[in-house]
């Protein structure tokens, strides 16, 4: 029980047509303080209404914070641009599920489960036979990952702490895995088994990109680079996927069908296919010459063109992976020939930085505006763009499902609703219908 919940927590007062109610306020170790409603609709017969739960907090959590005011971006306390810097993802991923850095013995024993765990099934590669060759990757994504409960019986009772953290092993050693042969199966090449001997990253891209009929060297300029962008969209606190796993999870599902739920959930071009739109947006543009003119377009309140890969829900300044983000951008493309939409982008940022429209509605880059860039040059096609993001975020989905599975105060999630719709009304039999 935080330390706010006792019998002499603060309170606040709400008052409605004439009469007071008052409601506890808790406070967090960052962030606004927030009202406790639990009891509103026992105590006043009312719900609260806020469509995006732009407002509400549905859970408590130690795992990711954001400031958006100040553009911070927080794994357990950790400021992301140290771990891009300084660690590699499978670090970030001990850190957002055990909740500290592991020691060096406890890192070798964590990357060593992971790696050990690589393989999938071989029973799923004739599930993979069941899809259209051209299916989208993210469709076999959500049928691959869903699948796994099917196959993976010993870690699935979610009340038994050892098979809660074997799946969680399991999906951060299996996403990349399961992603590649999903690329593999779209571009109609043979599957690549892992390899213990690479990197997480070296590995994922060694699944992807080598072909039988030559030996496949890891890049490693471009294996770090997908270290680091695994990093950057490891988790973001409660976004729609996340929140997506977690209603999912608070039913009693299994790990795995509630991870296929963030993957759909993540599927949606608002938010795992943002960079796809931001890639489309910029090869619209074309050239330097033409950014003024969208710019204009951008500004004009009758035109429906966007700036796709500005703005941000949460984020109301630089969105620190956005700056990131583009540092990786331009050492993949030094390492792989560069790309002329990589200078529209800079020149759109710079255009849009300085033009006081933009400014005071708050829209900056966000990590969407050049991470499809990067990841094109690496190679990959723009379908593929939100497998990558979800392979990434897998770390923070199961992360979050876990502190959920612990928290005792959980309940299955269940909202309310501004009912509009008919009263009742008296059933007349067809017979006797006009």
């Amino acid at each position: 029980m935080a330390a706010d919940q006792g019998a002499h927590a603060p309170t606040g007062t709400l008052e409605i047509d004439g009469k007071t109610y008052k409601l506890p306020l808790r406070h967090g170790t960052a962030g606004p303080d927030v009202v406790d409603i639990g009891k509103l609709y026992g105590q006043a017969g009312l719900f609260t209404y806020d469509p995006g739960f732009t407002s509400t907090a549905a859970c408590e959590s130690k795992i990711t914070y954001v400031d958006g005011e100040a553009g911070h971006l927080l794994y357990r306390g950790y400021p992301v641009e140290d771990l891009v810097a300084r660690g590699d993802f499978l670090e970030t991923c001990y850190l957002l599920l055990y909740g500290e850095l592991p020691t060096v013995k406890q890192k070798h024993d964590f990357d060593d489960k992971v790696t050990r765990h690589t393989m999938v099934h071989e029973q799923m590669v004739r599930f993979y036979q069941g899809f259209r060759r051209d299916s989208h990757p993210m469709a076999v994504m959500v049928g691959s990952v869903g699948a796994m409960s099917a196959f993976y019986h010993d870690s699935t009772d979610i009340a038994d702490p050892h098979q809660r953290m074997l799946a969680c092993i399991r999906m951060i050693a299996k996403m990349p895995t399961i992603a590649a042969m999903a690329h593999k199966y779209t571009t109609g090449q043979p599957f690549v088994y892992p390899k213990n001997d690479l990197s997480y990253a070296g590995n994922f891209l060694r699944m992807c990109f080598s072909v039988p009929f030559e030996e496949y060297k890891v890049n490693e300029v471009l294996a770090r680079a997908m270290d680091r962008i695994f990093i950057l969209h490891a988790d973001n606190e409660q976004g729609a996927s996340t929140s997506t796993v977690r209603l999912a999870g608070s039913s009693g599902a299994n790990p795995f069908a509630c991870i296929a739920a963030g993957v759909a959930c993540l599927w949606g071009p608002a938010h795992g296919g943002a960079n796809e739109a931001a890639l489309k947006m910029l090869t619209a543009i074309g050239t330097p010459e033409r950014i003024p003119e969208f710019i204009a377009r951008a500004k004009n309140p009758d035109d429906p063109f966007r700036l796709l890969g500005f703005g941000h829900r949460v984020y109301k300044s630089y969105d620190p992976r956005a700056a990131l983000m583009r540092d990786i951008c331009r050492e993949v493309l030094a390492e792989t020939g560069g790309d002329p939409l990589f200078d529209v982008a800079l020149e759109l940022e710079r255009a849009a930085m300085t033009d006081q429209y933009f400014v005071e509605k708050k829209l900056f880059p966000n990590l969407d505006f050049y991470s499809g860039l990067t990841l094109r040059a690496m190679g990959f096609p723009p379908a593929m763009f939100t497998a990558v993001f979800s392979l990434a975020r897998t770390a923070g989905w199961i992360a979050q499902w876990m502190e959920m599975i612990a928290d005792p105060s959980q309940k299955i999630g269940r909202p309310r609703q501004l009912y509009t719709g008919a009263t009742r009304r008296e059933y007349v039999p067809v017979g006797r219908r006009g």
